[in-house]
């Protein structure tokens, strides 16, 4: 009994979580006006509504240049300027586009390498709303030095205000949630690690020897 009682205590607990993760996800949007930042980075997905939101906070100067990280290797700086329908001037100037990402982890360390590259470290983030709260984890994950400003996107295709009515919304949200966990924890137990020794003073060396 005591067993049962626990398994439920912490399917309880899961639950809750979920449906705090979904409140979290639901108010982000829409986002607030952001302050000015150094760069925009944009993440890649099902959705190009969020590339279309990236140059449009560069067109309105809220940065001084853009990255839109894991673009398809068979897509050309023709065809992304297309899909965003960037002003061509700002485009060419001012938007860098990343191949090497596959996933959001590599998201996370190509955004990273780009900005310390040209010492960046206030970036607007965009992507879609549900994925957001992951993105934020694994980018500052990667750069924890960085002033991150959440720019959620409402792009589909989760329909966050009402997920549990389809399958496939309830799916999908409980997965990216599932996502946000294991990063969470990934964290966590990297955080309970060995710390390293701080290096012995030359006086610290001389009274041991």
């Amino acid at each position: 009994m005591r067993s049962l009682a626990a398994v439920f205590v912490v399917v309880l607990i899961w639950a809750a979580g979920l449906l705090a993760f979904a409140q979290r996800v639901e108010r982000s949007t829409p986002p607030p006006e952001p302050a000015a930042a150094e760069a925009i980075v944009a993440l890649t997905g099902a959705s190009d509504l969020r590339l279309e939101a990236a140059v449009r906070l560069l067109e309105r100067e809220k940065a001084e240049r853009l990255l839109i990280s894991g673009v398809n290797r068979e897509a050309s700086r023709a065809d992304i300027r297309a899909i965003t329908g960037a002003v061509k001037d700002v485009y060419d100037c001012c938007v860098d586009l990343g191949y090497t990402a596959a996933n959001t982890i590599g998201n996370a360390d190509e955004i990273a390498k780009w900005a310390r590259g040209k010492g960046y470290k206030r970036l607007i983030v965009v992507t879609s709303d549900y994925h957001m709260p992951r993105s934020i984890l694994e980018i500052r994950a990667a750069m924890p030095e960085a002033t991150l400003v959440e720019y959620p996107v409402v792009t589909g295709p989760v329909d966050v205000r009402h997920w549990w009515r389809k399958a496939g919304d309830a799916r999908r949200l409980t997965v990216e949630y599932c996502k946000y966990l294991a990063i969470l924890t990934r964290e966590g137990f990297l955080s309970l690690g060995p710390k390293d020794e701080p290096a012995a003073s030359p006086a610290t060396k001389d009274a041991t020897s």
